[in-house]
């Protein structure tokens, strides 16, 4: 592939198996972008770099590894490239670590060593000038996973009326019930989620933990795209079909696959966003996707394809 062209990608799913909270079709969600990425988007399989906690995985979706593929890949990219992160598997949303900061919203890797909006802040941060980073979170209070990202799709006033005839459960896990892992690890009587996930993995840690009092410098125009399963106080669904036959599947993953697969001739960020929204709403799925981008971006096709690139 020509230099400065580069499409690569790190997908993530996370299942959780054999915990309380175990889901079921956050590996499928990635297989699936997987195949949409070569076949549809011209990605080298090579390229693409996937992470799951399937039987017999062979690169497990831990804090570390994830935070790892995700560094690389920015490190390796030049103008021009392309980088997409898919992550589909548990979200949540934390008090504030100090008095007057904001709550924070972090992604649930399978070993609990979570990833805040903050890494990923970073990450955007130190892309070159020319290439782009598209991040998919399929996760409960994904809204605003990049750190001081501009909102251009936000919160919804539309409340949808769940149909009774999916089943789906939230891809969520509370606080309290995060806090109550940790401590079981650690053994450390106290409430402070910070000096858990520090005693656990040091290093690895998010930088939220290491460096409480960081500012996140936000660039005046970047080229970091969050397309987000939620709202930051929403829950993103997995929807069941396991008793059918059929297999379990996020939602928005599924939406946003079903956008790309109806629209051949390419689609802009903004407009994935929002018919992945009417798909999920004629679902009944009561979550808003939301987009965080540059105003130029917005506007910008999803992956930077262009209609002469389409099958």
């Amino acid at each position: 592939m020509e230099k400065g062209k580069k499409r690569v990608a790190v997908l993530v799913g996370c299942n959780y198996p054999n915990t309380h909270y175990e889901l079921h079709g956050c590996v499928n969600d990635v297989i699936a972008m997987r195949d949409v990425l070569v076949n549809r988007f011209g990605f080298d399989p090579s390229h693409v770099t996937l992470l799951t906690d399937a039987p017999g995985s062979i690169f497990l979706p831990t804090g570390a590894n994830i935070k790892a593929a995700l560094e690389i890949m920015v490190q390796k990219a030049e103008a021009g490239d392309v980088l997409f992160f898919h992550y589909s598997g548990h979200g949540t949303i934390l008090p504030p670590l100090e008095p007057g900061q904001d709550e924070v919203v972090a992604l649930i890797p399978s070993d609990y060593n979570l990833i805040t909006d903050i890494d990923l802040r970073d990450l955007v941060n130190k892309l070159p000038k020319g290439a782009s980073f598209t991040i998919i979170s399929d996760s409960s209070h994904s809204g605003g996973l990049i750190d001081k990202e501009k909102k251009q799709i936000g919160p919804s006033t539309i409340k949808n009326t769940p149909s009774s005839s999916i089943s789906y459960r939230a891809k969520t896990i509370p606080f309290q019930s995060i806090l109550d892992h940790l401590t079981s690890l650690t053994s450390i009587n106290t409430s402070d989620i910070a000096t858990h996930l520090l005693q656990l993995f040091a290093a690895d840690a998010s930088l939220k933990f290491r460096r409480p009092q960081i500012e996140s410098e936000s660039l005046k125009s970047d080229e970091g795209i969050l397309l987000s399963g939620c709202e930051p106080y929403e829950t993103s669904a997995e929807i069941n079909e396991i008793e059918g036959g059929g297999k379990a599947y996020g939602a928005f993953s599924n939406a946003v696959q079903m956008v790309l697969k109806d629209n051949k001739g390419g689609s802009s960020n903004k407009e994935v966003v929002l018919m992945a929204r009417k798909i999920l709403e004629a679902q009944g799925i009561e979550q808003h996707p939301c987009l965080y981008c540059s105003d130029g971006n917005a506007d910008a096709i999803f992956l930077w394809q262009h209609p002469d690139e389409s099958d």
